[in-house]
């Protein structure tokens, strides 16, 4: 209660100010009785109350600032994401060049075009080409004449005019002039000519069903086989499927085996994965990086992604099936491991716990807690010294009273 003030002295100052004394006296005693019947208002009580591992906070206190929490779920994994890179499947791609020097005098396909095996890409002329065209018909000729000859020397021995030898001797004569025609053609076919093409003039073609995805040849280039160019003429290939290139560590290594399917990301197309399948793993370790390269199988019938891009792999590492709580969850005290659960809103109950699995960020609880229950994880240490603190106290009072 607050002492009302001096009344006499409030009465003779209020006088003197002009208002009559009695008015001032009965002003001045309401405004003192109305002082001493007003009450301080109560101060607010926000500490906790603590009872054997709980700590309750009043309802009166809204807001509970550094206590954040979690719920528990079942199952936790541990995923390994790794940078990769898409490049084409060299399997399915060829870079064509030519066999023959000679000048570019015509483009038949840009990049995008589909071409099928034995399409011409370019032509070409090229001296090199008629000599090889010169030599299948000289061989041609040439055939045709010991052909001929031998008819002849078979008939004259059968007519017992020339001995066997010379029969014989134009049966070799026949024979390598066969086995000349058929070098010279060959070469002509493994090339996509024919001695009877027009002169000097050579086709460029696709080995193989592709898409032509690159084209570095210009009409009028001078090209020499002997000095090939820095990217190839044209990069046929087949887009529907590509190879992802994964720089994998060693301790990952076992993770990784031909036919396990890895999931890709890319920043291209967020929030979607690529199934990705191992194929290949590198004999040897990078001596710089400690990593290993891993070969992925990418199916990509729709075309959408692109070879060069970068991906990450991501696999998943270790898993278990009991409870999961984040490790920050967790805590230590007098050697064993504890979590606060939220019971209410503003209430927290310290319980033991028994852990199994740890994978990073996340931590295997085999007992004390259930799923779905609210664990803290941002306040704990806050919640174990109230603990501490009131336990303290307790013992403190207990062993007064003794």
């Amino acid at each position: 209660m607050r002492r009302a003030p001096n009344l006499l002295s409030e009465v003779f100052r209020v006088s003197r100010a002009g208002m009559p004394a009695r008015v001032a006296a009965l002003t001045l005693c309401a405004l003192a009785l109305a002082a001493c019947g007003k009450d301080e208002a109560p101060k607010a009580d926000d500490e906790p109350k603590v009872s054997g591992e709980t700590v309750q906070f009043p309802a009166s206190v809204k807001v509970l600032p550094g206590i954040a929490g979690e719920a528990a779920r079942t199952g936790g994994q541990r995923m390994l994401s790794l940078p990769g890179r898409l490049v084409w499947n060299e399997d399915k791609t060829v870079r064509v060049s030519t066999p023959f020097a000679g000048r570019v005098t015509e483009i038949l396909v840009q990049p995008g075009t589909t071409v099928k095996a034995g399409q011409p890409l370019a032509r070409l002329t090229s001296s090199d080409f008629g000599v090889a065209q010169a030599d299948a018909r000289k061989a041609a000729a040439d055939n045709a004449v010991a052909a001929k000859a031998l008819s002849r020397q078979r008939e004259l021995y059968n007519a017992g005019v020339i001995a066997q030898k010379d029969l014989e001797q134009a049966q070799g004569d026949a024979a390598r002039s066969a086995a000349d025609l058929q070098r010279t053609q060959a070469a002509l076919r493994q090339y996509g000519g024919a001695a009877g093409d027009g002169a000097n003039r050579f086709a460029l073609r696709s080995p193989i069903d592709g898409l032509v995805v690159e084209r570095n040849i210009n009409p009028g280039m001078e090209l020499r086989p002997d000095q090939p160019p820095t990217a190839p003429l044209f990069l046929v290939t087949d887009p529907t499927t590509l190879w992802a290139q994964v720089d994998a560590g060693e301790a990952d290594l076992g993770l990784f085996k031909p036919g396990v399917t890895v999931q890709l990301l890319s920043a291209a197309y967020p929030g979607e994965t690529f199934p990705g399948t191992v194929v290949k793993i590198a004999d040897y370790v990078d001596p710089t990086s400690r990593s290993i390269k891993v070969r992925l199988a990418v199916p990509n019938a729709d075309r959408r992604l692109k070879a060069e891009m970068f991906v990450t792999a991501r696999l998943q590492a270790a898993s278990f099936e009991g409870i999961a709580v984040p490790s920050k969850a967790v805590f230590l005290a007098d050697n064993r491991n504890y979590v606060f659960v939220r019971t209410a809103p503003n209430t927290f109950v310290r319980r033991p716990v028994k852990l199994g699995v740890s994978l990073p960020g996340v931590s295997e609880v085999i007992d004390g807690i259930k799923d779905g229950e609210t664990v803290v994880t941002e306040g704990n240490l806050y919640l174990q010294d109230i603990l501490r603190d009131a336990t303290a106290v307790n013992k403190a009072r207990a062993a007064a009273k003794q």
